[in-house]
């Protein structure tokens, strides 16, 4: 089998269109319909690995009708602003971390609260069951289709000025968040200074100095190559971050049962080329940063820094309550 799959192809797509057209039409064969796949991080990554999975699957499924051009690093813009791309159908699909969702989407602020879950068989369980599958329905009535859930894995802090191995050794940094409020929150209780910006912002911020330091998964801070501007590493795995996969209401609408079967699929498959890929980095990564030249602060005491950031689900469930919590820590995973 032969995949149809274009990294970076839409300007060579579009260039090629009409030909391409004017030779399948004298064939009396369709052309393949091209799905426009953006994210942030880089053709490297455990997204793009996500993607190239969707892509090979989508192409076995559909015997070829759909293609796919993935623009990584992002080529389409931030997570945000491509998430409200596919509001209006200028992409087709987003993979994105769920920092941006909740301005969508509010019931996602869930996943976001810190040490929420203690590992990542629980956090899988969880949104692989119904607690997930609610969620993905919530999101289906917000203009956005959500198609599976994927992840980055439990993030960690980085900076370049001091260790930080307790809750007093964080206080004063400025470390570049993601446009989360419970994010923000959490890190307010630490005294933090969080200073959200999108993704694709990050690298320039962090070399120039604007903020101190930042927080990812390993699998983000090693393919991102943060580690060029950050000297020091902190285990804190102090939020897990899923990610998703995310389809345009104008894509979806334009879809046959069959299609939409085909995506709900290869989507699968997608998430789990992913999570293997974290998996792998999870393992692996920690000790090819310290190769890299990064000190690693490993072991740490999570205890102080859950007691310090638990005032911050208050936000949450101020706001929105907690059944959606109380869900959570009542599952059977």
């Amino acid at each position: 089998m032969m995949t149809r799959f274009a990294r970076h192809a839409l300007p060579a797509a579009i260039a090629g269109v009409s030909a391409l057209a004017l030779a399948t039409t004298s064939l009396g064969v369709s052309a393949a319909q091209t799905i426009t796949v953006g994210h942030t991080t880089s053709d490297s990554s455990h997204y793009s690995a996500g993607v190239d999975a969707f892509a090979v699957k989508l192409d076995e499924l559909s015997d070829g009708e759909f293609e796919v051009a993935e623009h990584p690093s992002g080529a389409l813009g931030g997570e945000r602003a491509m998430i409200e791309g596919l509001q209006i159908g200028t992409i087709d699909m987003v993979v994105s971390s769920t920092g941006p969702l909740g301005n969508f989407v509010p019931e996602t602020y869930v996943l976001d609260l810190p040490f929420l879950f203690k590992d990542y068989d629980q956090a899988r369980c969880v949104l692989d069951g119904d607690v997930g599958q609610s969620l993905l329905d919530k999101i289906g009535e917000n203009n956005l289709v959500g198609l599976a859930w994927t992840e980055n894995g439990f993030r960690h802090l980085t900076n370049s000025l001091r260790d930080v191995e307790t809750p007093e050794d964080a206080a004063g940094l400025k470390i570049r968040t993601m446009e989360n409020e419970m994010h923000m929150a959490a890190f307010r209780e630490l005294d933090v200074h969080p200073t959200p910006m999108a993704f694709p912002e990050l690298f320039t911020a962090l070399q120039q100095g604007t903020v101190d330091g930042q927080e990812n998964p390993i699998s983000v801070i090693l393919t991102g190559n943060l580690w060029e501007v950050q000297d020091r590493l902190s285990l804190t795995g102090h939020v897990y971050s899923p990610a998703i996969m995310l389809a345009s209401p104008v894509l979806w609408d334009s879809l046959s049962d069959e299609e939409k079967g085909w995506f709900r699929e290869a989507s699968q498959a997608g998430a789990e080329a992913t999570r293997a890929m974290v998996s792998r980095l999870e393992t692996e990564g920690v000790a090819e940063l310290q190769e890299k030249g990064m000190t690693v602060v490993e072991d740490i005491d999570k205890a102080p820094f859950q007691e310090a950031v638990e005032p911050s689900y208050k936000v949450y469930t101020d706001q929105y309550g907690s059944e959606m919590l109380d869900r959570i820590r009542n599952s059977d995973c």
